[in-house]
């Protein structure tokens, strides 16, 4: 009669999913995620769950209804160490330190389990710190309003003094642009060349023309045609007004507080970099908080597609060597605000 009540050594997977609470697809489904090992097959073919095997499983049943993923299971069972090779041949003579260790966990709690509960512990703390900054990214684009928002606090800060509306959506999408390039302290830099605008509508139409006359550039004009030349000398004028503006108006000195302010918020690695370029050691998605793949700012430059033609990148070129022989003589001149060829 003893023997009715004996529970089996092994059971089918329908019974271990009856005794767990789930089902045999769910547990075919964890061994092909690697969550649980396969069991031993019978002679029949069928798996066969012992002891350890339901334990698992009860294990993951009950991390699963906690709402902890699958995924992050599989990962903490994965971390815990592997037992020796030569554990086997060792069992008789440890029979004893066993009996002790296993005295142990049952007043201190299971070792294994304390082990994967803590390293899931932590991973949940850190995926609960980036559905935070998303959180926070998200509350700032609604707040801000979405073009403003995809900037980060460093760059909209900023801003936030100018009137609304007073930045178009254009100027937000090129600072987007700077701010991937060169990061968020070249974007807040070259941010001066919008606040100059914004604030000074005389600089806005003269833009305006240029970049109109920019784009008369197309394909059909040849990289030697005259206005080439000519539109690049006017960008160029164009820029030194503009460097002029900021420097009566004080954006320049804001422009050198913004690389104080980013050197208390992050301290150089190597005393030897100062970070004070914008283009150095704050590159594309570097520091930003976006969690975006870092690379090097000529690398995220070349990256970006622009529908330039020849002829007008050559006159991006053009002006800038003008800038650059003006820098040559006078350091000053040329200013942080100065676009790229690479910034459309």
């Amino acid at each position: 009669m003893l023997s009715q009540f004996m529970p089996p050594r092994q059971v089918k997977i329908g019974d271990a999913a009856a005794f767990v609470g789930t089902t045999p697809r769910a547990i075919r489904h964890y061994h092909h995620i690697g969550l649980l090992p396969e069991p031993e097959r019978g002679s029949d073919g069928r798996r066969r769950y012992g002891y350890d095997e339901v334990m698992r499983l009860l294990w993951i049943r009950t991390m699963a209804d906690a709402g902890i993923a699958l995924n992050d299971i599989r990962d903490a069972f994965a971390d815990r160490a592997p037992a020796g090779a030569d554990a086997g041949a060792d069992a008789e003579a440890d029979a004893g330190a066993d009996a002790e260790a296993d005295a142990g966990a049952d007043a201190d709690g299971d070792p294994d389990v304390t082990s994967v509960l803590e390293r899931l512990e932590r991973s949940l703390t850190a995926q609960q710190a980036e559905l935070q900054r998303q959180l926070a990214a998200v509350q700032r684009m609604r707040d801000r309003g979405s073009r403003m928002g995809l900037l980060s606090d460093f760059v909209t800060t900023r801003l936030d003094h100018l009137p609304e509306g007073s930045l178009r959506h254009a100027d937000l999408d090129k600072l987007l642009v700077m701010e991937r390039i060169f990061g968020p302290l070249g974007a807040a830099v070259n941010a001066s060349r919008y606040i100059a605008m914004a604030t000074h509508p005389e600089l806005r139409q003269e833009d305006d023309r240029i970049d109109a006359a920019e784009v008369a550039l197309d394909d059909t004009v040849a990289v030697d045609d005259p206005r080439v030349a000519q539109v690049a000398a006017e960008r160029h004028a164009f820029e030194l007004a503009l460097q002029a503006v900021t420097e009566q108006s004080g954006l320049a000195e804001a422009d050198e507080a913004l690389f104080d302010a980013w050197d208390a918020l992050h301290p150089p690695a190597d005393e030897h970099d100062d970070g004070r370029s914008p283009g150095t050691g704050t590159g594309a998605g570097t520091g930003t908080g976006t969690g975006q793949t870092s690379m090097s700012a000529v690398e995220a430059a070349r990256k970006m597609p622009l529908d330039w033609s020849p002829a007008r990148v050559r006159s991006a070129e053009l002006a800038m060597e003008l800038a650059m022989e003006v820098a040559a003589d006078e350091p000053a001149a040329l200013s942080p605000t100065t676009p790229s060829p690479a910034t459309p």
